[in-house]
């Protein structure tokens, strides 16, 4: 088994020496921040040549939450920390139920704060986990490996694959590398790294933009903003209070007083609170507009 981990490392794109960066450890600080820098800047480049699958990958997500799926981020080491972060920042941001989104890392919980590799070899934990989640059809897994070859992300995918439910799969690999079957395959070649192997850098920026794109695009789709102010967010933290209420008084220009008002008759629901000050109506019947069109503000107020 060793060997053949071996060989597929050979292969590997993030496994290679970067000939930028040889030198390294011998140069000026501000000379190694250069290098990472440049780097670093081809990471939204090779993101932006995967827009097709990344909006494929969107409209999935999109899809399945609409209609009232979950969506399960997948993932072991830098790539399980990121798809746990993703579905953490969701409902404060946008009101995503935090059933609905759920970060699934390889060891557990335990892995977020403290390192431990050996967990993403442990083939038979990937169906161990999923399965407690009773996975549907209705369901969405997002396997996430930045070499496209880790046991814990491919046997999940795998066993969700079984159950029908959708999949997709984000690397920084060419897939001939290592092939692995999901609905919507995203490969993001960022090259070699500055550090060879070190995946929490060019590959981790990649795996990270990507979850921007797609969780946010979906959330957008889904009504979660007006226009490009974020309506739906949580209102759990002085911040976000204070937040709702600077948005109320830059759409429809009520006052402080009156923004704090609107929401607190809205229960701190600010989509409600938008069309009370721009409608004139009383909480029901905002409720009865924004039901009508499935919670988007655009048609309500224009």
């Amino acid at each position: 088994m060793s060997k053949k981990v071996f060989n597929q490392l050979k292969k590997l794109v993030t496994e290679k020496k970067n000939p930028r960066s040889v030198l390294i450890d011998r140069l000026p600080t501000l000379e190694v921040l250069k290098i990472i820098n440049a780097e670093d800047r081809r990471v939204p480049l090779a993101v932006a040549k995967k827009l097709f699958q990344i909006a494929r990958a969107a409209e999935l997500y999109y899809q399945t939450y609409k209609k009232g799926g979950r969506i399960f981020y997948v993932g072991a080491g830098t790539s399980g920390r990121l798809g746990v972060l993703d579905a953490a920042e969701l409902p404060p941001t946008f009101g995503a139920d935090q059933r609905r989104v759920k970060g699934v890392i390889a060891g557990g919980y335990r892995t977020l704060i403290r390192s431990r590799e050996g967990v993403e070899d442990d083939f038979p934990a990937a169906a161990r986990d999923l399965r407690k989640e009773r996975l549907s059809k209705n369901d969405l897994v997002i396997g996430l490996s930045a070499s496209r070859r880790t046991p814990y992300v491919a046997a999940a995918v795998a066993f969700a694959r079984k159950k029908r439910t959708k999949t997709i799969f984000i690397s920084a690999n060419p897939r001939p590398v290592v092939p692995i079957k999901a609905d919507v395959n995203i490969s993001v070649v960022v090259g070699p790294e500055v550090v060879a192997g070190s995946t929490r850098m060019k590959a981790g920026t990649a795996q990270k933009l990507v979850l921007n794109m797609i969780s946010t695009a979906a959330m957008v789709k889904l009504g979660k903003t007006y226009r490009n102010v974020m309506v739906d967010l949580g209102g759990t933290s002085e911040k976000l209070k204070e937040r709702a209420k600077k948005t109320l008084i830059d759409l429809t220009g009520v006052s402080y007083v009156q923004a704090g008002k609107l929401l607190n008759a809205s229960r701190g629901h600010l989509k409600t609170a938008l069309v009370m000050a721009v409608k004139g109506v009383s909480v029901q019947e905002a409720g009865k507009l924004l039901g009508k069109t499935k919670g988007k503000l655009y048609p309500v107020l224009e």
